[in-house]
């Protein structure tokens, strides 16, 4: 590949010295950028075009230097940070450290005039003036500081001064190697931290993430303090690194410094993070096209890729400091563990390089060790490498080997850390060799806002979540699903439903089908018996239909109920699929995962128990749930004072779904309120808190009024503007010509709102808002979020009649944006459409909504032309809105 061409600065100014100097060197600046930025587009090396601009900004300081009469003597201009290793991005900052050995006015003044210049050029300076006392004082308080002077680079005056430094902040002087190396490995810590430790966020940071730019600066920041070394050949000469490692980090440095000079490039200031609409722009760059995978889905596990890799390294590189410089010294503390392996400084490590090879099963028998033997804070750092070198012998006849087989179930059967020594397997590339399935899915992103990690990120995480909740410190957030997963008769077979639940992602088709043909291959030729293989096929095979049921139907139905427990078929699939199901929506998204959707999982799962205890050939009678439900009630409205004659007349207005949907206690909370309400021209509205709710965990809202085929878009809108989301909703149309709304909300956080003050303001603002003095539509006019915006979405809709319940059930899938379910409404309006129920679901940037509904003959919309023109309408509505 060609060099890319040399910048001349003083070409480029000798062209222009009729223009003043503030003129000529911007436009000397904006020729370079472009032409910078057309080597890229034209495939020169990135660390090319960083060391070109680099050397172009010194010409540039150098000239205005001078320009300025600044002197050459008792001074030193000092390129510090990135800029002082000479790599230099189109926006980073240009990080100065000005070294003085007195203090002159004349100098000052010029020093003032220098620095503004470059700020006029709209140069990114990042500057401090100090001496070289004051320069070795703030060093010694502040590691960032001692940092960046490491790559110190001299660009004018006198080397004495930066010498003068140097020998100051020496590691004999200050932040000794130990110190040093712990401040640094607490900083990386807290760094990932940041970034959710994980390599695979949905918009990672390419400078700061896991595996980003800033993990490779600290190995040459700990290299060259400890050691002198400023290269990777050095390191590898050194042995601190394989020759293939050293092409990793030099390939895969390259690769990063292309991205963020493509974020730069494209965004035109200093963008480190790879945002959505980012991440489309650059999977064209790099010359993607949609196929089976999107063509930035592509892009993205190529990037997730090399992020691992680089990862690993640092990972290996930090035991291996952490030896040299931690343990230097020390004598060494072996434990034997067998013929093959012994626990050396803590860190199981292989007895000689030759091990994979004699045994090639150690490979799978290392994390078996690591896993069981609670001495073991790891695996060494060579071993690591000899892992990593030796992970080719895992293939067929590896994998069709009986005893292989069984060690690897012995690992899924291991009582300690579990989750740790999967995340190792599958980080040394152990696991995707040993389940060439699950190595398809390794990087593999699914561009949305609903899954917040990678696939096999996302596996592991659901393990983990299963191992949590056999831990009782996780009993008070998931109280129910601890207590199922500990009565599980084999864990193991959760652990492997998890593993391959989501493994046929990325194939084309029904990922679950697909799963369900790996986990039954998986289990017969593991040697599992029939039942325990059979369980597991169709755990994979409906790992999704809990979820769908509590969120996308009336669970409150018996005929739901029924339903559902029938396709379970027995009590023993039935806390497998529970626990399997919580496990799955908690490792999906951490936001995803609230008190609403717990209780709905609890509700459909206590449900179903009593339906399997009752047995399915009884189901549930109707009028008998009617009737014990209005009794109870009676009973506790008889406590408030209330005749049996004055519920009958109270109750005759209401129809039976009322009494079939509604719990005893919320109907005694409306029928109280109701028969005080005197006035029915304006609403009543009534607001519980979390705790006070009959439905666990949500803000229950009552709004009783004269019924108004525009009330339920109104309502929304308005609690909409509220910073309300609605997660359910229905509505009962009485023969009296009012209607009962009831409203189940969280806040836009997710959380039920319990602020006494709020709830109080909630059903004043509805009460007002309302009335029909003030009820007209107003629908939210606030902005769609940018994440949300990054994305292009079609509305889909599709309506059936659900004969058993005599509605129509519309479903629309569209892009989240305010105003949504208001808009909505005012198709429903628009056609004579009465939304009898509605299930609201927000999944990251889409929502999956459905609607019970009828005409104004409260019958189902039987004209499949009409149904058609509805939904179209919606389609309409909705998706120009996004084009708006």
């Amino acid at each position: 590949m060609e060099t890319p061409s040399v910048i001349s600065l003083s070409k480029l100014l000798d062209e222009q010295e009729e223009k003043e100097l503030i003129p000529a060197l911007r436009d000397a600046l904006q020729r370079a950028s472009q032409q910078l930025d057309k080597d890229f587009r034209e495939g020169r090396s990135a660390g090319d075009l960083l060391r070109a601009r680099a050397a172009l900004i010194d010409d540039l300081l150098r000239h205005a230097w001078g320009k300025m009469k600044l002197p050459s003597t008792q001074i030193a201009l000092i390129a510090v940070g990135g800029y002082g290793r000479g790599e230099l991005h189109p926006h980073s900052d240009i990080d100065l450290l000005i070294l003085r050995a007195g203090d002159n006015e004349a100098d000052n003044s010029r020093l003032e005039n220098f620095l503004t210049l470059l700020w006029d050029l709209g140069l990114q300076i990042g500057h401090s003036v100090r001496s070289v006392d004051e320069c070795i004082t703030v060093a010694q308080d502040d590691i960032t500081v001692l940092t960046n002077l490491i790559e110190a680079r001299l660009l004018l005056g006198q080397q004495a001064l930066l010498d003068a430094v140097a020998q100051g902040t020496q590691d004999t002087q200050m932040w000794p190697p130990e110190t040093f190396f712990r401040a640094k490995l607490t900083e990386q810590e807290a760094r990932h931290a940041k970034f959710g430790d994980t390599e695979y966020s949905l918009e990672p940071n390419v400078k700061g993430s896991p595996g980003g730019l800033r993990d490779l600066q600290l190995i040459g920041w700990l290299a060259q303090r400890h050691f002198g070394w400023r290269s990777a050949a050095e390191l590898t000469d050194n042995q601190f690194l394989t020759e293939a490692e050293a092409t990793t980090i030099i390939h895969g440095q390259e690769f990063l410094w292309r991205v963020r000079y493509a974020l730069h490039m494209i965004t035109r200031r200093e963008e480190d993070r790879l945002l959505f609409d980012h991440q489309r722009e650059l999977a064209k760059i790099w010359g993607f096209v949609d196929g089976d995978k999107l063509a930035v889905e592509q892009f993205m596990q190529l990037y997730y890729r090399w992020a691992l890799a680089l990862s690993q390294l640092n990972e290996v590189l930090m035991l291996s400091f952490d030896q040299a410089v931690l343990q230097a010294g020390t004598p060494d503390v072996v434990v034997d563990i067998n013929s093959w392996f012994e626990l050396r400084n803590g860190y199981i490590s292989a007895k000689r390089d030759s091990i994979f090879e004699e045994f090639p099963g150690a490979l799978l028998e290392v994390f078996l060790h690591a896993g069981n033997n609670p001495q073991a804070l790891g695996i060494a750092a060579e071993t690591i490498r000899l892992i990593r070198e030796n992970r080719h012998r895992i293939d067929d006849e590896f994998r069709r080997n009986t005893q292989h087989k069984q060690m690897f179930i012995e690992v899924l059967r291991s009582n300690n850390r579990l989750t740790r020594q999967l995340r190792r397997m599958s980080r040394y590339g152990i696991l995707g060799r040993y389940l060439p399935a699950y190595g398809k899915i390794v990087g593999q992103m699914q561009h949305d806002l609903f899954h917040s990690y990678t696939v096999d990120a996302h596996t592991l995480q659901v393990i983990e979540n299963i191992r949590r909740f056999l831990k009782p410190e996780n009993d008070e957030r998931f109280p129910v699903t601890s207590r199922v997963a500990r009565r599980l008769p084999k864990i193991e077979l959760l652990y492997i439903a998890g593993l391959f639940h989501d493994i046929g992602k990325g194939r084309g088709g029904d990922h679950s089908e697909l799963g369900a043909v790996d986990a039954r291959n998986f289990c017969e030729e593991h040697g599992l018996g029939r039942r325990d293989t059979n369980l597991v096929e169709w755990l994979v095979r409906n790992h999704l239909f809990m979820s769908a049921v509590s969120q996308r139907k009336d669970i409150s139905d018996p005929d739901v109920v029924q339903e559902f427990a029938q396709h379970v078929g027995d009590q023993h699939r039935l806390d497998y699929l529970f626990a399997l199901t919580v496990a799955d929506i908690n490792g999906t998204n951490p936001k995803l995962w609230n008190a609403w959707r717990g209780s709905l999982l609890r509700q459909l799962y206590t449900e179903s128990k009593r339906a399997l205890r009752r047995g399915l050939e009884n189901p549930v009678d109707k009028q008998e749930w009617i009737q014990e439900t209005r009794e109870a009630a009676a009973k506790l409205l008889e406590y408030r004072g209330f005749t049996d004659g004055e519920l009958t007349t109270l109750w005759q207005e209401r129809g039976e779904d009322y009494f079939l949907r509604e719990r005893a206690e919320d109907i005694a909370w409306h029928t109280e309120a109701i028969a005080g309400h005197q006035d029915r021209n304006h609403p009543l509205v009534l607001v519980r808190n979390g705790v006070e709710s009959s439905v666990a965990n949500t803000t229950q809202i009552f709004i009783y009024a004269r019924f108004d085929i525009g009330a339920f878009s109104r309502s929304c809108s308005r609690l909409e503007q509220l910073n309300l989301s609605i997660h359910d909703a229905r509505i009962y149309h009485g023969r009296d010509g009012m209607s009962l709304d009831t409203y189940y909300v969280l806040d836009s956080s997710g959380e039920s709102v319990d602020d006494v003050d709020r709830l109080r303001h909630i059903t004043s603002y509805l009460s007002d808002k309302l009335s029909p003095e003030t009820n007209t539509n107003s629908i939210p006019s606030r902005l769609t979020p940018r994440r949300v915006r990054s994305f292009q979405l079609d509305t889909e809709t599709t309506m059936r009649v659900d004969p058993a319940r005599e509605v129509s059930v519309l479903e629309v899938i569209s892009l989240d944006r305010p105003g949504l379910l208001a808009r909505i409404g005012e198709v429903f309006v628009e056609f004579g459409v009465i939304c009898e129920a509605a299930k609201i679901q927000t999944l990251g940037e889409r929502v999956e909504d459905v609607f019970f509904v009828t005409d104004l003959q409260r019958q189902p919309i039987l004209d499949a032309a009409l149904a058609e023109r509805i939904q179209l309408s919606i389609r309409n509505k909705l998706d120009a809105q996004e084009a708006a």
